[in-house]
């Protein structure tokens, strides 16, 4: 292996969730922590450096440049990094790089709507048009506050907005520093109708996070960004997670560039550098972090430090719905049903062992915390990809069947 992948990375599609699941459906812990029991399955596989670092052999490439893993908890810890963190200066990956965690955001504001809950300020079984009056498109039925949380709201996904790009790298090259309010984004669902009646089905969307994060505002009478600060980050002492200003397109340093591979008029292709690009997405998928910070906050949550027993259990209650066309939820364990509880992910392995967390991606980054129920293994990965079409799926596979084992997709 070359200096520039001198170490391991642990690399996962954030954008595309059945890419994800695939490459984590393999062996691992599903033990207990804090209030909630589950039942210990497979032991967890020990970790091989030597395989690790095989399975990401020959980055940068095409389509990563870099990337970073993090494995913590009392089953093994190892860390390392992969490829260049800047294709200028050849400089390498920081190992604890500020990221574009994308979605991975939802799990900040799913806590904070749960400690509402808890707090007695909103009820989970209530409609969010009660809370929020107007802001809805008024066609659309009442959708509870919990059915935003796990996704079973069937919310539309949006019309398509030119103004919102096609979902080219080269659009999004010319345009990343374009910005978006959440009203805008949501006023994108006026005239569209349901995926299917609230509480039937369950479709990833980012929607019900805009929605959730106007109604944090609405309940606190304060911004997003203050409720995380004073909840979450202050609390835990993590320095370097934030909600940044929808005009601030700027990632503090230490970071690895991001980069998309756009084609001229030509028919050339050449890198374009996005590591600055709005975070418009906000409560939905705009936060920065890092890998420390992630680490210390999913160890926090799991152990119950944000929340009692009943918000708690809302965590890892995934309802027993079928899974609608989403991008979530496809392993051959999950057999087509829900896998999203209110905030996180399940993912089931081949042999019936459950890893939690979430993914996220925004251009140039893909990012994903996971962890078993009792915290035995914590993961905690960053890759940098070039594209829009998911070509890194090689890397996901590989390194998933080198940390946990083998993968068996859905077929169909």
């Amino acid at each position: 292996m070359n200096s520039s992948a001198r170490r391991t990375c642990w690399i996962t599609l954030a954008a595309c969730g059945s890419l994800l699941a695939t490459a984590l459906a393999s062996p691992a812990s599903a033990a207990p922590s804090g209030p909630a029991r589950a039942v210990v399955t497979a032991p967890l596989p020990g970790l091989d450096p030597v395989e690790l670092e095989a399975a990401i052999g020959g980055l940068p490439n095409a389509d990563v440049t870099g990337a970073l893993l993090r494995i913590t908890g009392r089953a093994g810890h190892w860390s390392g990094t992969s490829g260049v963190g800047d294709l200028m200066t050849g400089q390498g990956v920081p190992s604890n790089a500020h990221i574009r965690i994308g979605s991975i955001s939802k799990v900040f504001t799913a806590t904070i709507v749960l400690q509402l809950a808890a707090e007695h300020r909103i009820e989970l079984d209530e409609p969010v048009q009660r809370y929020l009056p107007g802001v809805l498109p008024a066609h659309l039925p009442s959708v509870t506050v919990g059915q935003l949380l796990n996704h079973t709201s069937g919310l539309p996904r949006g019309a398509g907005n030119p103004d919102f790009g096609d979902g080219s790298a080269e659009w999004f090259a010319a345009n990343r520093f374009k910005s978006f309010t959440p009203q805008q984004v949501i006023d994108l669902m006026a005239g569209q109708p349901v995926q299917f009646a609230p509480g039937t089905a369950q479709q990833y969307n980012g929607m019900n996070y805009y929605v959730a994060g106007l109604l944090v505002e609405k309940i606190t009478g304060h911004g997003f960004a203050e409720e995380v600060r004073s909840r979450i980050t202050r609390p835990l002492a993590l320095r370097d997670t934030y909600v940044p200003d929808a005009h601030d397109p700027r990632l503090p340093g230490p970071h690895s560039h991001g980069y998309l591979t756009v084609t001229s008029s030509d028919g050339t292709t050449h890198p374009v550098d996005v590591t600055e690009q709005s975070p418009w997405p906000w409560a939905e998928g705009g936060m920065i972090s890092t890998p420390a910070d992630l680490d210390r906050f999913i160890s926090a949550l799991f152990r119950g430090r944000f929340l009692p027993p009943a918000q708690q259990a809302e965590l890892f209650a995934v309802p027993d719905v079928p899974s609608f066309r989403s991008s979530q939820c496809r392993t051959e364990a999950d057999a087509g049903r829900a896998c999203m509880a209110m905030g996180l992910m399940r993912v089931k392995a081949s042999n019936g062992v459950v890893v939690w967390g979430k993914t996220g991606s925004r251009p140039g980054y893909t990012s994903g915390v996971f962890s078993t129920r009792d915290l035995a293994r914590k993961i905690v990965y960053s890759v940098n990809p070039t594209g829009v079409n998911g070509a890194e799926i090689r890397y996901v596979q590989r390194i998933a069947a080198a940390s946990f084992g083998p993968v068996v997709p859905a077929t169909g």
